[in-house]
């Protein structure tokens, strides 16, 4: 009978191999993918600035220079908040190679966590209600010239269109209404024949 709790040094190695590549793996594609998250904010971010600032050229320089100074800030404390939670990814690697049981879920709650407050640093600013601002303006115009440019080509082809479909529907209301004050006049004046 073996005894299958115990396992060779060799197999022993090979796991603990395994396991520390899986969570250096698992911390690499995290970081890679924070660090891509932050950068395509940071250039979104930028752009709405730049829509922002080419609006605000006529003297409002000194409160968009405030606005991305407060931005920039909150932009640092949230790489240090990253940064802190590398050092905890660090700490904890070094515990596991140690011999302390690390479970792979707490790497992924220090990044979420981190994630979190980082993101809330950041979407607290003015800046970056600025630049949501920005972007939601230009996303209602793109909305409004696609819907423009609908309802005119639907009404070059001869279709009906949403506010020729309004119209219509304006309409049938008017007729319900005044067919509604019809049948309560002829109930009246059938009332009266009938009494008469």
């Amino acid at each position: 009978m073996s005894d299958t709790n115990n396992t060779d040094p060799e197999t022993a190695s090979e796991n603990w191999t395994e396991m520390m590549e899986g969570m250096n793996d698992a911390m690499s594609k995290s970081i890679e993918q924070n660090m891509q998250a932050q950068a395509a904010f940071m250039e979104s971010w930028s752009n709405a600035f730049d829509g922002t600032m080419a609006e605000d050229a006529d003297g409002g320089e000194s409160e968009i220079e405030a606005m991305m100074s407060e931005g920039m800030e909150e932009y640092g404390r949230a790489q240090e908040i990253w940064m802190d939670a590398a050092e905890r990814m660090i700490e904890r690697v070094a515990d596991a190679a140690e011999g302390e049981d690390v479970s792979i879920t707490e790497f992924r709650d220090i990044w979420l966590q981190s994630a979190n407050e980082a993101f809330g640093e950041v979407m607290s600013t003015t800046a970056f209600a600025a630049g949501t601002g920005q972007t939601v303006s230009q996303m209602m115009e793109l909305q409004q010239q696609a819907d423009d440019l609908t309802q005119e080509t639907l009404e070059q082809l001869g279709f009906a269109t949403s506010k020729d479909v309004e119209e219509i529907g304006a309409r049938l209301i008017e007729l319900e209404r005044r067919q509604h004050d019809v049948s309560k006049k002829l109930d009246r004046v059938l009332e009266e024949l009938d009494e008469g």
